[in-house]
Order: C-alpha cells, then sequence, then structure tokens
C-alpha cells in the first residue's frame, strides 16, 4: 500500500486548518528572523487563510511588518483583541508555544504549501 505524501494530505480539507496553523506558528517562531517572516507574509495571500480567526492573525503579523519576534508575540494578542476576537490568547494558539529546531522544518513546510496556494498558477515550492 503506497503512503500518502504530506503535500497530498496537508491540501485535504481536514488538514487545511492545521496548515494554516502551523503557517502562523511559523511567523510566530524565535527561530526566524523578521526580514523572513515579512518577505513570507508579502508573499502570502491572505485569502488563503479560510478561518477568519487565522486571517486576522495573519494580517496584524503582515501589518506588523519585521519586527522582533518577541515583539510580535507582545503586540499581536491586544491587535488580535481589537480586530474582534476578544477571547483570543496566543499561547495557548500557538501551543506547544517554544518550537524547537525540529519541527520548525515542518512549520516552514507549512508555509511553503501555503504559499503554493497563494500562487497556483507558479512552480511548486512544497514537495
Amino acid at each position: 500500500m503506497k503512503k500518502k505524501s504530506l503535500l497530498t494530505t496537508t491540501h485535504e480539507p481536514d488538514n487545511r486548518p492545521r496548515l494554516e496553523r502551523n503557517t502562523l506558528r511559523f511567523l510566530c517562531s524565535v527561530l526566524i528572523k523578521g526580514g523572513t517572516r515579512g518577505e513570507i507574509c508579502r508573499l502570502l495571500d491572505p485569502e488563503v487563510f479560510q478561518d477568519p480567526l487565522r486571517r486576522v492573525i495573519f494580517e496584524e503579523i503582515r501589518q506588523l511588518g519585521s519586527i522582533d519576534s518577541r515583539r510580535l508575540r507582545q503586540l499581536l494578542p491586544a491587535r488580535v483583541t481589537n480586530r474582534g476576537f476578544p477571547d483570543f490568547d496566543l499561547r495557548e494558539f500557538l501551543a506547544p508555544y517554544e518550537v524547537g529546531e525540529k519541527e520548525i522544518d515542518q512549520l516552514f513546510e507549512s508555509a511553503l504549501q501555503l504559499l503554493d496556494l497563494s500562487h497556483p498558477d507558479k512552480e511548486k515550492l512544497a514537495e
């Protein structure tokens, strides 16, 4: 029996929430530089985030730009709350809060897959 690839399974509708959440966890990670975050946010289309909360989180991350991830984590909860999500808890959303180097690769793969969905007419980034 042939196994499904990660790419195939994450594009299925039931895995989309995990793909979106993992991308946001990647963007909030202290293991990536602000400039990298800013560039990925510039390339990602907010429309690929199907969930309203996750879309707002992404829009706020993108609007904050290339700031330090610790500062991003300080500012993000209030900004998301002001956008209509008063019960938003960043620590709960990012759980597990700290991302290790091993997991960052998986989160980066999720971001690449959303980038592919943002630009379906271009060559695929995720494999």
